[in-house]
């Protein structure tokens, strides 16, 4: 129960964080749209700078949590779910929004948000997530290397 929390918390939040940058992006491109391609890829940034933080701590955790590597929580799974229902979710509610009076986030159908919008979110937020599930990991396997090793004190020459 507690794994499948953890998937559906981090698509809820990743779907929105999407879903109110897309807004942001949407009103700022309405009084400033000379400025697009540096908002664009500052939301891009904000996003996938976020996923991969999250992943980064789920890495740790997990490394933390279980040192041999064959024993780890199966993440991969855990982030596909994740990323398919924050794609998903974040299409059909831009979607939903973009009906409002004054929101202004592309026009597009409904088709085109569930499938390429949504797929290009999912990859948005999969790939970044396991990056940092792997650095996550690999600090974390680091840092109980560094405290199991033994220290040697200066030997002095004889």
């Amino acid at each position: 129960m507690l794994f499948m929390i953890a998937w559906v918390l981090r698509a809820v939040v990743l779907g929105a964080l999407v879903v109110a940058l897309r807004t942001v992006l949407g009103f700022a491109m309405v009084y400033w749209p000379t400025q697009g391609a540096w908002m664009r890829i500052l939301c891009l940034v904000v996003l996938i700078g976020a996923v991969a933080f999250w992943g980064l701590l789920d890495g740790h955790k997990d490394r933390v949590a279980h040192p041999d590597p064959e024993r780890g929580t199966d993440l991969t799974i855990l982030w596909l779910k994740a990323a398919v229902l924050g794609g998903l979710g974040s299409g059909l509610a831009a979607w939903i929004l973009d009906w409002l009076p004054r929101f202004d986030l592309g026009d597009n159908g409904l088709l085109f948000e569930l499938t390429a919008s949504a797929s290009f979110i999912v990859l948005l937020i999969f790939i970044p997530a396991l990056i940092g599930v792997a650095i996550g990991r690999l600090l974390a396997g680091r840092q109980t290397r560094d405290e199991s090793a033994p220290r040697q004190e200066n030997p002095t020459p004889a």
